[in-house]
C-alpha cells in the first residue's frame, strides 16, 4: 500500500522524489560551473590575480555565488513545491509565493557568500603575497561557484519549519558578525547596537541588508506555521480556532517590523528605526505572554520555557538599568539573542508536535510491568 500524500486538490503536478532533486542539483552544478567557466576566463584573461583584493578569486567568487545562488534558489523553491510533503505551497497566492521564494533565496545566496568570503580571506592570510594565473583561478571560480549553487539547490528543494529557523539563526548570526568585524569604526559597541548600520560603508549595508531579509524570512515563518498550526487545530490538540491565522498575523507584523529597523537606519530616521525596533520587541512580547490562551492545548511545559525567556529577557533589561552592569549595546544583543532563540525554539516544538499528533505517527512503545 502506497503512504504517499496525494497532491493537493487541483494540481496534477507529477510528485517528485529526492533522487529527481539530486540529479537536478547535479545538472544545475554543473551548469552554473560552465557559465562561470566563461565568465571567468574572459574577467582574468592576461591576469595574475591574487585570492583576495581588487579583481581577485575570492572577490569574483562572491559575486558569482551571489548571482548563481539567487536564480539556482529561485528555480529551486520553484520546482520543489512538487516534491513530496511540499505540494500545500501550490495552492500559495502568488504574491505570497514571491515573498517565499525571495525571502528563501537570498537567505541561502548570502549565506554562500559569507562563507566563501570567510573562506577566501582565511586562505589569503595563510599565503600572503601568493598570486595565481588565470587559468588556475578561473577554475577555482568556476568550481566554488558550482559547489554553492549545489548545496543551494539541495538546500531549497527541503526547506521545513524547522529547517527556517535554523537558517534564520545562521543568517543572523553570521550577518551580524560580519558586519561587526568590518565595522569602520571599531569603537561602535560603545554606542548602541544600531550603529553598526550608519556609517555608510559595506560593513553598514551588509548589517542593514542582514536585518532587511531577516525580517522577510520571518514574515516566511508565518505561512509555515500557519499550516502547522492549522494542523493542531484539525486534529483537536488546540482549542482556539484563531490561533494559526493570528500566530501568523504577529510574525507577519515582527517580520515587516524587523525590515524596517534595516530600512531606516539612524541616519535616515531616528524615529522610524526606534518605532520599528521597539514595535518588534513589544509585537514579541505580545506574542509570548498571549501564548498560555492563544496556543491553549500545547504542553504546560512549553510555556514554562517561554516564560523562562521572558524572565531572562527582564533580568537582562534590569542589569542595563538601573544596574548598569552592561551598557545599550550588550543589552540590544541579549535581547535580539533571545527573541530570536525564542523564534528557533517555538517553531522547532511546534514543528515536532505537529509530527508526533500526526495519525499516522507510530506509537510509543509500551513498557513491560517488572
Amino acid at each position: 500500500m502506497s503512504t504517499a500524500a496525494p497532491a493537493p486538490t487541483g494540481t496534477t503536478a507529477p510528485v517528485r522524489t529526492p533522487l529527481d532533486v539530486e540529479s537536478e542539483a547535479f545538472a544545475v552544478a554543473l551548469a552554473v560551473g560552465a557559465v562561470t567557466l566563461i565568465v571567468g576566463g574572459v574577467l582574468f584573461a592576461g591576469t595574475n590575480p591574487p585570492i583576495w583584493g581588487g579583481v581577485s578569486l575570492g572577490v569574483a567568487s562572491a559575486g558569482s555565488i551571489l548571482v548563481a545562488g539567487v536564480i539556482v534558489a529561485y528555480v529551486g523553491y520553484w520546482r520543489s513545491r512538487s516534491v513530496l510533503g511540499q505540494q500545500w505551497r501550490l495552492e500559495l497566492a502568488s504574491w505570497k509565493f514571491i515573498v517565499d521564494a525571495t525571502s528563501v533565496a537570498f537567505v541561502h545566496a548570502v549565506l554562500a557568500v559569507l562563507a566563501a568570503i570567510a573562506t577566501f580571506l582565511l586562505l589569503q592570510r595563510s599565503f600572503q603575497g601568493v598570486t595565481l594565473d588565470a587559468p588556475f583561478t578561473t577554475i577555482a571560480m568556476a568550481t566554488v561557484t558550482a559547489l554553492g549553487a549545489y548545496w543551494i539547490y539541495l538546500s531549497v528543494s527541503s526547506i521545513t519549519t524547522p529547517k527556517l529557523s535554523s537558517l534564520l539563526v545562521l543568517f543572523m548570526t553570521f550577518g551580524t558578525i560580519t558586519a561587526m568585524a568590518t565595522a569602520s569604526d571599531p569603537a561602535w559597541w560603545e554606542y548602541h547596537f544600531s550603529q553598526l548600520g550608519t556609517f555608510g560603508d559595506r560593513s553598514s549595508s551588509l548589517f542593514n541588508l542582514t536585518l532587511i531579509i531577516a525580517g522577510f524570512l520571518v514574515t516566511t515563518f508565518a505561512l509555515y506555521l500557519q499550516r502547522d498550526l492549522q494542523l493542531l487545530v484539525d486534529r483537536g490538540v488546540l482549542s482556539r480556532a484563531s490561533a494559526p491565522r493570528t500566530v501568523s498575523i504577529i510574525f507577519v507584523i515582527m517580520g515587516v517590523m524587523l525590515s524596517c529597523v534595516g530600512i531606516f537606519p539612524l541616519t535616515v530616521s531616528i524615529l522610524l528605526h526606534n518605532l520599528s525596533a521597539s514595535g518588534m520587541a513589544v509585537t514579541f512580547l505580545v506574542l509570548l505572554f498571549a501564548s498560555p490562551w492563544l496556543l491553549k492545548g500545547l504542553p504546560g511545559r512549553f510555556f514554562l520555557v517561554s516564560f523562562g525567556f521572558a524572565a531572562a529577557l527582564i533580568v537582562g533589561a534590569v542589569l542595563f538599568y538601573p544596574v548598569q552592569y552592561w551598557n545599550l549595546t550588550a543589552f540590544e544583543l541579549v535581547a535580539f539573542a533571545i527573541i530570536f532563540a525564542w523564534i528557533a525554539v517555538f517553531i522547532r516544538y511546534i514543528s515536532a508536535f505537529t509530527e508526533q499528533t500526526a495519525p499516522d505517527a507510530a506509537p510509543a512503545p509500551a513498557v513491560a510491568a517488572a
